[in-house]
């Protein structure tokens, strides 16, 4: 994997949000896993402003990422064509950021058909980024920012 800034990439999506502000909080180490993660988000985001995105950031334990690498001028016209070049990576105990975004009414649309999230991962050396598909929190190693 080779990760690098340039703009002359295109994502077939893209999402963004402008956050002023986030409250930050220390994830519970009864956090383990995504799942848990999507429970927790949604039982205490219940009364806040949704669809949004989150943050998280500290050491995972475990991480298993994907990228999604098809040759140039390739057309995806369903999600078994874009994972055709879908390429994994498993790491341990890594600093990283996640990006998250979170939605009870977009699955399948932003988010996969069984979930509530959708994360991608970063490592605190950008050495390694994808989609997160599996991961352990670090007990007592991630901080958790959702917008005030």
């Amino acid at each position: 994997m080779k990760v690098e800034e340039t703009y002359q990439m295109k994502a077939p999506f893209f999402g963004y949000a402008n956050i002023p502000s986030w409250t930050e909080q220390e994830l519970p180490d009864s956090i383990a896993s995504i799942k848990d993660l999507e429970q927790y988000l949604d039982r205490v985001t219940k009364n806040s402003s949704r669809p949004f995105m989150f943050k998280l950031t500290g050491e995972v334990d475990h991480a298993l990422i994907h990228i999604v690498n098809l040759p140039e001028g390739s057309k995806v016209s369903s999600p078994e064509e874009a994972h055709q070049g879908q390429q994994d990576y498993s790491f341990q105990n890594e600093a990283a950021t996640i990006l998250g975004f979170f939605s009870t009414e977009h699955k399948a649309i932003f988010t996969h058909h069984d979930t509530y999230l959708h994360m991608h991962l970063i490592t605190e050396d950008r050495e390694k980024m994808g989609h997160l598909d599996e991961v352990e929190f670090g007990k007592g190693e991630m901080r958790l920012y959702l917008p005030e």
